[in-house]
């Protein structure tokens, strides 16, 4: 164990690191975690369509949801590029990639829209549907204009004004985004907005099975115990998860895989690895130390903030790293089995992103459902269980040594 704790802690954590502190990675990031506003309240919007439900004066919350939810891949096509000369100092540029970047975004997608003959704002392209074709035009947009970002068609003792030497220098790389997708899509008719589709349908398609679960959120705990934010992952999952969401919105609910199964309605009860058992126990115990952590992150877990916990007792700590990772092994198993395979609880349909709402109450709100809360319950105490063992033992070694100092200090 020590053997590899040591690789963990001296050669994948580092490089994990750097992947996290890269430019572009960053940049996705950011970008993404921006538009979280519009999730957040688009997730409103879908709890009072739900409320029109009963009380049937109210409006339609599908328009406003449209306008929010409904434009995201827009906007991150914008919000790429636009950060990315940002991080990368080349600040003149930045209003001009955001908007080539869009232009090029809306390119790829006109062949889609005309196809399914609805008014383009209300095409599934321009909202969760079409993330990941944004963050490709963004991301060539981004790497067109990080080319051109020092080229000049003037020397720099021109006379010229330097906003009109802008205006000409950003046209060449205007025009290189612009007429390699005008080229693509409509000289060449090559469909490229359901080529980058399929070709991330593979990584849509293993992360809804009960194998592709289980390694994703172990992936996230592994991480995440290691201090690693699971943010660094966001760029890859939150288009999957949006997608899935949606689809599950507009049909038959068939994706247990969603950001609302897992940090709303049954998984992460208490955050990142269900560590509202855990807190409760540290709140408990014997150690002086333990206990005070505990006591401080009740709050806080309540709301699915964890860090404090994690940070304080988990993070690079080999007894109850382990737990942590079999609770992303054995907890997604365990609401696969319940949803799909017995259908104790439903899927949830709603978009609802707002996971510091504390459990049981986003259950309810995600499923409507008195069976969906009886599930949220049993992960609890599977969660309990699987950390309760390690929790006694680390207790036991804290205990010991507070006693130890404690026999020193009298000594002294």
């Amino acid at each position: 164990m020590s053997a590899v704790t040591e690789w963990l802690e001296h050669s994948f954590a580092p490089r994990m690191s750097k992947v996290n502190n890269n430019v572009w990675v960053l940049t996705l990031k950011d970008s993404i975690m921006q538009i979280l506003p519009f999730i957040f309240l688009g997730s409103v919007f879908v709890l009072l369509s739900v409320a029109r439900d009963y009380a049937t004066w109210l409006p339609d919350f599908q328009v406003p949801f449209g306008w929010t939810m409904g434009l995201v891949s827009l906007f991150v096509a914008f919000l790429i590029p636009f950060n990315l000369m940002e991080k990368k100092r080349l600040r003149k540029q930045r209003l001009i990639a955001g908007l080539s970047s869009v232009s090029l975004f809306l390119i790829i997608i006109t062949p889609e829209v005309v196809a399914d003959g609805k008014p383009g704002f209300g095409n599934s392209a321009l909202g969760a549907g079409g993330m990941f074709v944004a963050i490709t035009a963004a991301l060539f947009t981004g790497w067109v204009m990080s080319m051109f970002g020092r080229f000049s068609f003037f020397k720099e003792d021109s006379a010229l004004p330097d906003f009109v030497r802008a205006w000409f220098d950003a046209m060449l790389p205007i025009a290189v985004v612009v007429l390699t997708g005008w080229a693509v899509v409509d000289l060449l008719t090559f469909d490229l907005y359901n080529t980058i589709v399929t070709a991330l349908m593979p990584l849509q398609k293993v992360m809804q099975t009960p194998w592709g679960f289980a390694f994703w959120m172990f992936l996230h705990c592994a991480l995440y115990s290691m201090g690693i934010s699971g943010w660094v992952l966001e760029p890859i999952q939150k288009p999957i998860f949006l997608a899935a969401v949606t689809a599950n919105m507009a049909g038959t609910a068939t994706n247990v895989v969603t950001a609302e199964t897992i940090y709303s309605a049954y998984l992460w009860i208490g955050g990142v690895g269900a560590t509202l058992p855990l807190v409760l126990m540290l709140a408990r115990s014997r150690s002086t130390r333990l206990r005070a952590l505990g006591r401080a992150s009740l709050v806080p877990a309540a709301f699915n903030i964890n860090e404090p916990v994690v940070f304080g007792a988990v993070v690079w700590n080999p007894m109850l790293m382990i737990p942590m990772w079999l609770q992303g092994l054995i907890l997604p198993i365990v609401v696969w089995l319940f949803t799909k395979v017995i259908p104790l609880a439903p899927v949830p349909t709603r978009l609802f992103d707002l996971w510091y709402v504390p459990y049981p109450i986003s259950t309810w709100l995600t499923t409507s459902s008195g069976r969906a809360i009886v599930l949220a319950v049993v992960v609890f105490v599977v969660a309990a269980s699987l950390w309760y063992p390690f929790f006694r033992a680390y207790e036991k070694q804290i205990v010991a040594a507070e006693k130890a100092e404690m026999t020193e200090t009298a000594a002294s």
